[in-house]
């Protein structure tokens, strides 16, 4: 199987991630997907939007974000016609990557308790369920 090419998102893309994340979007994400909040979010400092790309098609997308503080991952989407091919992996690795070379020491990913294969793919990359921590959220 050929290698996708792992790399940062650019602003002319956004149509093209939205487009992906509309075929590939968890039941679990429930914030609208919008080409302002996308644009904000590539622009962000410290994070990277990255995505994986074969034959010039976007395949997968993973947001891996830099407070100065923690390392966070989350909205890791592959396409379903490829998954099961190792992308969503070389995209965890790859933000690994970026979150070391900007100091993180510790990553959060976000992940929907009952998305079974997304469980596993993390549980493989070595993270562990953090029992001691609730999510709170608020929708602004």
């Amino acid at each position: 199987m050929e290698e996708p090419l792992i790399r940062p998102a650019g602003l002319h893309e956004i149509p093209r991630i939205l487009a992906l994340w509309d075929q590939a979007r968890s039941a679990a994400a429930v914030t609208p997907d919008t080409e302002q909040a996308t644009q904000a979010l590539i622009e962000h400092p410290g994070g990277v939007l990255l995505l994986a790309e074969l034959d010039d098609d976007i395949v997968g997308t993973l947001i891996v974000a830099w407070d100065g503080w923690r390392g966070n991952m989350y909205r890791l989407a592959v396409l379903p016609s490829h998954r099961r091919r190792g992308i969503a992996r070389r995209l965890v690795d790859a933000g690994h990557e970026h979150l070391r070379a900007v100091g993180a020491r510790r990553v959060t990913a976000l992940v929907a308790h009952d998305e079974e294969e997304a469980v596993g793919l993390w549980l493989s990359a070595g993270y562990e369920r953090d029992h001691q921590i609730s999510r709170f959220v608020l929708n602004l």
